[in-house]
C-alpha cells in the first residue's frame, strides 16, 4: 500500500519522539562517544539531525511563500551545522534539537491544501511537492534514532514505516550499480536488479531495513553465504 502525507507525519513525530527521548538521557560524555555511523560522535549525529530539521523548515518557507529558500546556502553550510554539534553542551544540543523540530512541525502544521502541492527542490536537486517533506523526515529522524546507538532499534520502529523504507531504498538502489538481491520480509518481496544472479535474502523486515539502508545486521544468503555487501544508499 502507498504511504499517504497523515502517514509520514505520524512517522515524523514518532521518530522526532525517538529521537528526542533517546538525546535526553545523554550527557556531555555520551554525546562525545561514537554513534553507529563511522566517524561521527552522537554529538555530530543530533546535530546532523537539528540542521535537518532547519533545512526543511526552509523548504516549509518556500511551499508557503514562493520565497525561493534552498535546504543548505551551500554544502559547507551543511558541514559546519554538523561539526557544530561537537562544540556544544548536552543541555545545548538538546535544546536545539527539540527547538528546531517543535519549528518544523509549527510550519507543517500551517501549510493549505493548496502550500502542500507547492513544488521545492532538496538539497540534492530533486524538485518534489511538500508533501515530500514529511517523508523525508521520517527517514532522518527514525532511521537516526537508531544510528545514535542509545538504545533504539529497527524493531521499535512500525512495520508500515519499516515496509515504506525498504520500498523507497529498494528504488533508489535498483537505479545504481551492485549485486542481484531478493529480499523477502514475511508479507513483502522487494528486487535489486544488478549484476548476476538474484541472491535469496530472506529475514524480519527490522533486518531487511537495516541491511538496505548500509547498517550491518549480519545477514545470511538462502545457501548460507553472507548477504552480499551494498554500496551507499544515499
Amino acid at each position: 500500500m502507498a504511504r499517504t502525507l497523515d502517514d509520514a507525519r505520524r512517522w515524523a513525530a514518532l521518530g522526532t519522539d525517538l529521537v528526542l527521548r533517546a538525546a535526553d538521557g545523554l550527557d556531555g560524555d555520551a554525546f562525545a562517544a561514537p554513534s553507529a555511523l563511522p566517524g561521527w560522535t552522537r554529538a555530530h549525529l543530533t546535530a546532523h539531525v537539528a540542521a535537518n530539521a532547519e533545512a526543511l523548515s526552509n523548504l516549509v518557507h518556500w511551499a508557503a511563500t514562493g520565497e525561493v529558500t534552498p535546504m543548505y546556502a551551500s554544502p559547507e553550510e551543511r558541514a559546519a551545522g554538523i561539526e557544530r554539534g561537537p562544540a556544544l553542551s548536552a543541555g545545548e544540543l538538546t535544546v536545539w534539537l527539540r527547538e528546531s523540530a517543535q519549528v518544523l512541525e509549527a510550519g507543517t502544521a500551517a501549510l493549505t491544501e493548496e502550500q502542500w502541492r507547492a513544488p521545492v527542490v532538496t538539497a540534492q536537486g530533486r524538485t518534489v511537492p511538500a508533501t515530500e517533506l514529511p517523508w523525508m523526515r521520517s527517514r532522518e529522524v527514525c532511521v537516526h534514532a537508531v544510528d545514535l546507538n542509545a538504545g533504539v532499534t529497527f524493531a521499535d520502529l512500525p512495520d508500515d514505516f519499516l515496509a515504506a523504507l525498504c520500498a523507497d531504498v529498494a528504488a533508489k538502489r535498483a537505479t545504481a550499480p551492485g549485486p542481484a538481491v531478493t529480499l523477502r520480509a514475511p508479507h513483502d518481496t522487494w528486487e535489486l536488479p544488478g549484476e548476476g544472479e538474484p541472491v535469496l535474502v530472506t529475514a524480519p523486515l527490522p533486518d531487511l531495513a537495516a541491511y538496505l539502508t548500509g547498517r550491518d545486521a549480519g545477514l545470511s544468503a538462502a545457501d548460507g553465504t553472507p548477504a552480499p555487501a551494498l554500496g551507499p544508499w544515499l
